[in-house]
């Protein structure tokens, strides 16, 4: 009969490793030290994730960084600005600020790293704002038709490039910004008595 996997051990080493993340960095990331945070040892480890990227991963999406809460003001625009801030946030955190443009390296080289990363990490956090925007369809403040994922990504793709290159400062200013402008070549409107969400 088969041991039944002990998911103390499980939560411990995840939680050693958003710790260490956050200490060392992804390239500083051993794991001697996992098991040494975590109190377990290396093979207790290596029989639940066949490598350490893919623990890293693991760890990544059980914090769940950067992903906003279910959302529904009513308000396309609070709704996005608040994913974006999450994901704005979600990148600060030095859990995926000092792991993310390292693993980019290795997710260029391995697809299945790749795709695990897509389906575990980033995922969620799409998910959770194209639900937003397809309120927001219904509500007719955004025009049917558009393709969600486009829609999604002009969203994304600016405080991701920024949170990358650190070419300039990634603010909530910016990120508030970035759902003017993409908003208003969207051409939705806005049903919010909030200041920041009135007509221009």
């Amino acid at each position: 009969m088969a041991r039944r996997r002990d998911e103390r051990i499980d939560e411990a080493v995840l939680a050693a490793v958003g710790e260490l993340l956050r200490e060392v960095g992804y390239r500083g990331l051993t794991m001697e030290a996992v098991a040494r945070r975590a109190g377990t040892t290396k093979p207790a480890i290596r029989r639940r994730w066949p490598g350490q990227r893919h623990l890293v991963l693991a760890a990544l999406a059980a914090e769940r960084v950067g992903v906003a809460p279910e959302l529904d003001t009513g308000c396309w625009h609070c709704d996005v600005v608040e994913h974006l801030e999450a994901l704005r946030a979600g990148l600060d955190d030095p859990a995926l600020a000092r792991v993310l443009p390292a693993l980019v390296a290795d997710l260029a080289d391995d697809p299945d790293l790749r795709r695990e990363f897509l389906e575990a990490v980033w995922e969620p956090r799409r998910q959770a704002c194209l639900v937003s925007l397809r309120r927001a369809t219904l509500r007719g403040q955004l025009r049917p038709g558009r393709d969600a994922d486009l829609v999604l990504d002009l969203f994304a793709a600016p405080v991701v490039l920024r949170a990358l290159f650190g070419h300039r400062e990634l603010t909530a200013s910016f990120v508030r910004e970035v759902v003017d402008v993409v908003g208003a070549g969207l051409g939705a409107t806005r049903h919010c008595a909030e200041p920041h969400c009135a007509d221009r």
